[in-house]
């Protein structure tokens, strides 16, 4: 549009003709399956992108939903920056594969499938070992209300104040599913962080944000005192940015980014 000098301005455009991306809505179990796929090989290749892998550990699990107590989930010792959605692999609440061409880690059924099993409203997990928000977990702490981003996790996250070892019983898993109780994000003291989410989306979201608000705590705790941001004010961020659609908006641009610039994911 070329500007003119003198006269009124064009009007605004109606609200309707302006595009917003909203999460979609399939017509077939099929096509709900084939796009959490596609939303979880995306977000493991994301993470690849951000350095949260860490040699075989972590994972990213979506529920079927179709086999609802059955999950997609990063083939066991591919890189993430590699996988595609023919390379997932499903596998019931025992890690058993029940479709697909690789193991699974093992150590991430034993507590995916827990906090599924008491969260049916969660659609995808997220745990991965990042660097800081390991740092934050070795000190046992949570993420206080010092930012906007960090606000969205305000009395919205616990902390599994243990550790054991490689979780590799159920036993494990239960207790960790019970300090997430209705939450969004755990810290796993000495371990790292664990998101959820109602999409792929918005669980990747979670992670990333996340381990972002650790790195700004800790580097901000590293030159002074952070000045915390009151309760009231805390908790009305909460609501404005603490639900899992926001975080699903906040995520398209990584999708599309990715998915534009590394298309061969949605083999």
């Amino acid at each position: 549009m070329h500007g003119t000098s003198g006269g009124a301005p064009p009007p605004p455009l109606p609200l309707d003709q302006l595009q917003f991306a909203m999460p979609p809505r399939h017509d077939s179990i099929g096509d709900e399956r084939r796009h959490r796929k596609e939303r979880l090989a995306s977000a493991l290749r994301v993470f690849g992108r951000h350095g949260l892998e860490d040699g075989v550990s972590g994972h990213i699990t979506a529920r079927d939903p179709e086999f609802t107590d059955c999950f997609w989930v990063n083939p066991f010792g591919l890189p993430f920056r590699h996988v595609t959605v023919s390379d997932l692999v499903l596998a019931n609440a025992e890690g058993q594969v029940i479709e697909g061409r690789y193991h699974v880690n093992q150590a991430a059924f034993t507590v995916h499938s827990q906090v599924h099993a008491a969260r049916p409203d969660v659609v995808a997990v997220a745990h991965c070992h990042s660097v800081h928000g390991r740092a934050l977990a070795a000190l046992g702490e949570l993420l206080d209300p010092i930012t906007q981003e960090s606000c969205a996790f305000y009395e919205d996250h616990a902390l599994y104040d243990s550790y054991s070892g490689v979780s590799v019983d159920a036993e494990e898993g239960r207790r960790i599913a019970t300090a997430l109780g209705s939450r969004k994000a755990l810290v796993l003291r000495n371990h790292g962080l664990l998101t959820v989410g109602d999409s792929v989306d918005a669980a990747a979201w979670w992670f990333l944000s996340m381990e972002r608000c650790c790195q700004v705590q800790l580097t901000a705790k590293a030159a002074g005192r952070p000045v915390l941001i009151d309760h009231r004010q805390a908790s009305a961020t909460w609501e404005q940015l603490g639900g899992d659609l926001v975080a699903w908006i906040n995520y398209q641009p990584l999708w599309r980014e990715m998915t534009r610039s590394e298309p061969e994911l949605l083999d």
